[in-house]
């Protein structure tokens, strides 16, 4: 009888003990990490997929300024249990400051050879009960394939982007997926997604999908992103005999991020391009953001979502060509709404948002005047009774033409030097200056 009390006694203390043993915080440096080191503050691993593949759930990732891409430039990095990841950090780790510090997940474009994944991802399966992500810069700009001459305004980097198969000469394809992702069968919830930059994402700043939680996407800079900057949506079984019916998965919060220049699918503006969407299967909190230069709407709210189960206050838009707000409320009705018409939307709040051109943020110039003048064009070119269609008709082939098309701008590159600089422009709205540690 005493051994087994023994026994069963000592069990108990292992069980209570294991989550504090398990809890570890590991830390990263490219200037002066190595990946056969143990991970401590004093001995540093050098990539960050590194610590990710030694982490369990729950662990910890400090990692130091500088400009990383994956080992051998794989990048990517790929995620497969929750972890917290904080960037930001002197190569000593002493002190914490994202902006003077600033860690970059930037790989170039060469690196579209080797992989062709978001730069963070967590895989379909993969548990994200308590991410977090925390004073990163992902910039896309470098792996992406841009023209040298088509779509230039003068003073740009890059002429417009180009999407696969399009590229010049010696250059990858552009990898055309977002800069954060998680993918729909991931389970769990509760991302906290804050103090980033997101720039020149090929395919969304953030999209996440998640089956129950809170997911929290707040102070960050999103900047030149194709298609939107944020996209968030439940995944959760819907009621069973009520497929057109959905289920409320959890809560969404979009608060306090600046995000400009958001592009479109393809370069004739017709398709996507929103600052953020408000999907399916979850309550939407946007709040205290900066929405402006979208190429179509700042907000998006075409899927349905219950109208109770949204928030929209205290935003602020400016530039968006479309309109602030598309909203579908049922088939075959599309609205495009201006701040002053929010008051007769029937959402659960829906205050203080205004039409403003902050005048304290800082832009690039040129990139704005480009933006504001983009322009698409086409000219067919159609003779059917060229030799070349007389032949055709005479074989019972169709007809053919040529297409010429023209865009002035399509999302070029910005430079993510320049997008840092938006924390804090405005006070009180859209990203403020991470906190110093």
């Amino acid at each position: 009888m005493m051994i087994l009390r023994s026994i069963c006694f000592v069990t108990a203390a292992l069980l209570f003990a294991s989550p504090v043993l398990a809890a570890k915080t590991w830390h990263v440096s490219k200037t002066t990490g190595k990946n056969k080191n143990d991970g401590s503050k004093e001995k540093p691993l050098k990539n960050i997929d590194k610590a990710v593949k030694k982490a369990k759930a729950g662990d910890t990732i400090l990692v130091a300024e500088g400009v990383y891409s994956g080992t051998f430039n794989i990048g990517y990095v790929e995620f497969k249990v929750p972890v917290k990841l904080y960037g930001g950090y002197t190569a000593d780790f002493s002190s914490r400051d994202p902006i003077a510090h600033p860690t970059v997940f930037q790989p170039d474009n060469k690196s579209g050879a080797k992989s062709r994944k978001a730069l963070f991802q967590w895989k379909s399966g993969s548990k994200t009960q308590g991410v977090v992500i925390d004073g990163f810069v992902f910039d896309m700009g470098m792996r992406n394939a841009y023209s040298t001459k088509k779509g230039k305004p003068e003073g740009l980097e890059t002429g417009m982007l180009l999407l696969p198969p399009a590229k010049e000469p010696g250059q990858k394809a552009t990898v055309t997926e977002p800069c954060v992702s998680f993918r729909s069968g991931s389970k769990g919830g509760d991302i906290t997604i804050s103090n980033n930059v997101f720039a020149n994402c090929a395919s969304f700043g953030v999209q996440a999908a998640f089956r129950k939680g809170y997911v929290k996407v707040t102070n960050n800079v999103f900047v030149s992103n194709r298609m939107a900057a944020i996209e968030v949506f439940g995944t959760c079984p819907r009621p069973q005999g009520k497929p057109k019916a959905q289920s409320k998965c959890g809560q969404v919060e979009y608060g306090n991020n600046t995000i400009l220049f958001t592009w479109s699918r393809l370069k004739d503006f017709l398709d996507m391009g929103y600052g953020t969407r408000m999907m399916t299967q979850a309550e939407y909190n946007v709040h205290h953001n900066i929405i402006g230069a979208s190429i179509l709407s700042g907000v998006d709210h075409s899927r349905f979502t219950p109208v109770e189960w949204i928030k929209l206050d205290n935003n602020v838009f400016f530039a968006n060509k479309q309109s602030a707000l598309h909203f579908v409320p049922e088939s075959n009705t599309t609205l495009n709404l201006t701040p002053d018409q929010f008051d007769d939307l029937e959402y659960a709040s829906v205050t203080g948002n205004k039409f403003e051109i902050p005048k304290t943020l800082i832009l690039d110039k040129k990139y704005l005047a480009g933006f504001l003048a983009a322009r698409y064009s086409e000219k067919a070119d159609y003779n059917p009774d060229s030799p070349a269609n007389q032949m055709r008709s005479l074989y019972g082939l169709n007809k053919q033409g040529k297409l010429k098309t023209k865009v002035s701008m399509y999302a070029n590159r910005y430079p993510w030097k320049e997008a840092i600089k938006l924390f804090g422009a405005v006070t009180g709205v859209g990203a403020q200056k991470p906190a110093k540690k």
